[in-house]
């Protein structure tokens, strides 16, 4: 063999092995920041939440297959599963993880995305029930380090958290409290109540700790589990348990003279996590005014614990109004999007708007007519794209309008280009219940009508579905390898 051949063929083999190293370790091998190669080996997965029957497949999203590249049957199927109609799911990728919800029996599941199989339950103690005013569930959310699992269920009028770090599970009491909103961080984890308002300056220490709007939990420190032994309301909490050494405790959120709730549902955190944002329903939930109500986060809101939930003494301090309605929000930067439904005096009925907040500024930036309905899907995709869900988008303005033989769409599903501000919206599927943003590959999935479709992020043109649809009622879809946990489109 020539010197020159010698020498490629050494090269050659040599960026082999050091491929190799790069995919396999000991025999395991990695696809994308250091995550392992699952057991069916696709590296772009969509889990789908299944009813009827109740199930958790996944598909091949590069292909749009619900079975192996190399086969021409069968289904990918998360095996372990066992919970009754599953809901929603909650994704966090960054830790190979989603905890889904289901609402048949009230269970809650971790699904191991690395191993395609049920991790463990989840036992909440005060038991899981659907939301009143949000749909769908947003009453269960888990911290990102998977710590500690917070729930509310408004049939019981209880609230829970499961704390892993210590294995010890609490059940505090919270009439009417439905909704959890959890920031990355962990150190906030707000309660809203359904059907409250509350006014300006309204103090912990001043008012009833039963009569307010949103409530934070607490884990204490051991000096304040010593000091609020037998007392359920120490420091103007509504409810410390267990009574006898209390752990937990759930503290009233107050309003600064210049801030009010009006049947909040959601909150929503900054990137730099100084600021959360209370979403308030208002008119589309039965109250008076929509808008953004921003809880500030300093150190000296928070418990100097240092672990767990920590928003001891909150104050809401500053609302910006929100005529277009607010049940959902996403961040992208410094810019919060905001969907929800405005009344229509002409008509009596309501029509979808998306509202652009500057939050540097505290000043709306633009306001935009989407999809109607109740919103309550949103997350980021390709191609500067933000995809909002809705459900009874068949009951709003532009239904009417389509039956009157105007050319409308009038569908649940919205695509909304940030760089130019303009939003197309989807012929009518059914609610649109679940996004899930593909990133890299230009296409969004979505659950709509209990069915999977697929549509390009530059056009929202329908790509081919005949591969992934479903047998039953497809209500959510996660995509399991997204880089980041901001794939997520409820939490």
């Amino acid at each position: 063999m020539k010197k020159r051949s010698l020498l490629y063929s050494c090269v050659v083999l040599s960026s082999v092995f050091v491929v190799c190293m790069v995919m396999s370790s000991c025999g395991q091998e990695f696809y994308v920041d250091g995550r392992s190669l699952p057991p069916s080996g696709v590296l772009n997965r969509v889990m789908i939440a299944l009813q009827n029957p109740s199930a958790l497949p996944f598909v091949d999203a590069f292909y749009d297959i619900r079975h192996p590249y190399s086969a021409s049957g069968g289904q990918f199927l998360i095996s372990g599963y066992s919970g009754k109609g599953p809901l929603s799911i909650e994704n966090l990728p960054e830790q190979q993880v989603g905890a889904v919800y289901g609402e048949g029996d009230g269970s809650l599941a971790l699904v191991s995305y690395a191993g395609e199989k049920l991790a463990s339950n989840i036992s909440v103690p005060g038991g899981l029930s659907s939301s009143v005013e949000g749909s769908p569930y947003n009453g269960i959310s888990a911290t990102r380090d998977l710590n500690y699992f917070y729930a509310a269920n408004p049939v019981n009028h209880v609230v829970s958290v499961v704390d892993r770090t210590t294995g010890i599970s609490e059940t505090l009491n919270l009439p009417n409290a439905y909704g959890i909103s959890v920031n990355p961080g962990g150190t906030i984890a707000l309660i809203f109540i359904n059907n409250a308002t509350q006014d300006p300056g309204y103090g912990v220490r001043a008012e009833n700790p039963a009569t307010f709007a949103v409530y934070s939990f607490v884990k204490l420190t051991a000096a304040q589990q010593s000091a609020a032994a037998n007392n359920p309301n120490w420091n103007g909490a509504q409810d410390c348990e267990p009574q006898k050494q209390p752990s937990w405790c759930v503290f009233p959120v107050s309003t600064g003279s210049s801030a009010s709730f009006d049947h909040p549902i959601k909150a929503v955190f900054s990137a730099d996590g100084t600021t959360a944002y209370v979403l308030n329903c208002g008119p589309e939930c039965g109250g008076t005014t929509s808008s953004v109500t921003t809880i500030p986060i300093t150190a000296g809101s928070l418990n100097p614990g240092g672990y767990g939930a920590s928003g001891l003494a909150l104050v809401a301090q500053n609302n910006i109004a929100v005529p277009g309605g607010a049940t959902d929000a996403d961040f992208n930067g410094n810019t919060l999007y905001v969907a929800g439904q405005q009344l229509q005096s002409s008509s009596g009925l309501y029509a979808g708007n998306l509202t652009v907040i500057n939050t540097p500024a505290n000043t709306v930036a633009g306001s935009y007519s989407i999809s109607d309905g109740t919103h309550n899907r949103m997350v980021f995709a390709d191609d500067n794209t933000l995809w909002i869900g809705s459900s009874s988008c068949d009951h709003g303005q532009r239904y009417q309008q389509a039956q009157a033989g105007a050319q409308v769409e009038y569908g649940c599903l919205t695509m909304f280009n940030t760089s130019t501000n303009t939003a197309t919206i989807g012929s009518y599927l059914g609610d649109a219940t679940g996004i899930a943003a593909v990133t890299g590959l230009h296409k969004v999935y979505t659950a709509e009508g209990g069915q999977i479709y697929i549509f390009n992020t530059k056009t929202m043109a329908a790509l081919n579905n005949s591969n992934v649809t479903v047998t039953g009622t497809a209500t959510d879809v996660a995509y399991m390898d997204a880089t980041t946990d901001t794939d997520n489109t409820i939490y």
